[in-house]
């Protein structure tokens, strides 16, 4: 395995860290200053310092880096973007800085590898260039979606249109200000294979029948102003070319859809371990209690050492996920990209666990960016797949290599 990167990547990487410390990391406080976190998704705003940094961002070239294609990104591989991903993490406003934000990434990825030269051209397009926001829709409240077969939504041909309907939540991003498009994902053919039933669509928001029920909160805090809905789809009506890469190919397309993703989650979330480590240490040298710095006291020495020791076995494991997405492709590294996905959250949860703690008080706060960091990782262990499912394919792909090869191919 070569983790290696090129002078190119070097480059961005040298050049990203740079602008994260100039311009993104002091902007922080006052993104938050400029974001009301109301619970009525209407009166959200997109506060003016992000736009103010997107202009920048773009101006120093530093734009769209998750696209392996030249054409649209920056054409680094998994390998050399994983760095960029993990300095990104460090910050919760800094994805959508560099427009590497998900679910847009995820949904831009699925317009590169499988849109239509019109569907590339009216959102591939702006989604490229910042100018609006996206959502995914696949995960509905009445089933359990760690099983995406159990889906209930439809998305039913008739003549030249596509009809949807269907409940769908956990639609993140739904409730930005500049979202103006959605994939929906539901059965099209229930005579189908199992894998084979399900189309993706593209929706405009404001195509009628599209009503936002509600914005769901996550750990009492909606998220503003990015917010994760629960969108119902009563009757609507969409042209049949609104239909990505034709009907049926639904799981095709959220397959290859995933693997990089996962690896961009992990990767972000390595970097938010990274800066609580960083707070957890500096806290531990300033702090003084009984008498001595709180590095000093209890097993504190021991939690430290133990922090590092994790992230450098979850940063090694990430980036053989990535090299294995290079060089194999996401079927070949199925067992590393379930690794990560268990492995990384838990690991950074505890980190950020133990920084809270040796805050005190103010780790719980809004003080230090902690909490929020709990919150966005703690969903992550069932964003894309929970534990669960991701170890059970895991355990599958390690007994496979052990049984007959007659049992094993039936």
């Amino acid at each position: 395995m070569d983790f290696s990167l090129s002078p190119t990547a070097k480059s961005y990487v040298q050049r990203l860290s740079a602008f994260m410390q100039e311009h993104v990391l002091p902007a922080e406080p006052e993104y938050c200053a400029q974001l009301q976190n109301l619970p009525d998704w209407r009166r959200w705003k997109q506060p003016p310092v992000m736009e103010t940094l997107k202009a920048k961002a773009r101006a120093a070239g530093l734009w769209n880096l998750f696209l392996p294609e030249r054409e649209y990104g920056a054409g680094l591989t998994n390998v050399e973007y994983a760095p960029l991903a993990e300095i990104t993490g460090r910050c919760s406003i800094a994805p959508e800085v560099f427009n590497c934000n998900a679910p847009d990434t995820g949904n831009m990825e699925v317009l590169v590898k499988y849109g239509s030269a019109a569907q590339k051209d009216r959102w591939l397009t702006p989604l490229l260039a910042g100018e609006i926001r996206s959502a995914f829709c696949m995960t509905e409240p009445g089933v359990a979606s760690s099983d995406a077969t159990n889906m209930q939504a439809t998305a039913l041909i008739e003549g030249d249109h596509v009809v949807l309907n269907g409940l769908k939540w956990w639609s993140s991003g739904v409730g930005h200000p500049h979202c103006r498009l959605l994939i929906f994902m539901g059965i099209t053919d229930r005579s189908a294979s199992k894998y084979q039933r399900h189309s993706m669509v593209l929706v405009p928001l404001n195509t009628p029948g599209v009503k936002i029920e509600r914005m769901v909160p996550v750990f009492s805090s909606y998220d503003s102003p990015f917010g994760h809905g629960e969108v119902n789809f009563t009757n609507v009506r969409v042209p049949l070319d609104h239909i990505i890469a034709g009907p049926g190919r639904g799981f095709e397309i959220a397959q290859g859809r995933l693997g990089p993703g996962r690896v961009h989650h992990c990767m972000r979330t390595l970097g938010a371990a990274e800066r609580a480590l960083e707070l957890l240490c500096r806290r531990s040298l300033h702090r003084v209690a009984f008498g001595k710095p709180l590095a000093e006291l209890g097993a504190n020495a021991d939690v430290i050492a133990n922090a590092r020791i994790m992230l450098e076995q979850a940063r090694l494991l990430t980036l053989k996920a990535a090299w294995m997405l290079d060089e194999v492709g996401a079927k070949g590294a199925r067992s590393e990209i379930s690794q990560i996905k268990v492995a990384v959250p838990n690991i950074a949860l505890e980190i950020i666990d133990q920084a809270i703690q040796m805050h005190g008080g103010a780790g719980v706060s809004d003080d230090v960016p902690l909490a929020e960091m709990f919150a966005t990782i703690r969903t992550l262990r069932i964003a894309d797949g929970p534990d669960e499912v991701h170890r059970a394919l895991i355990a599958k792909l390690e007994l496979k290599k052990y049984k007959p090869k007659s049992a094993a191919s039936a």
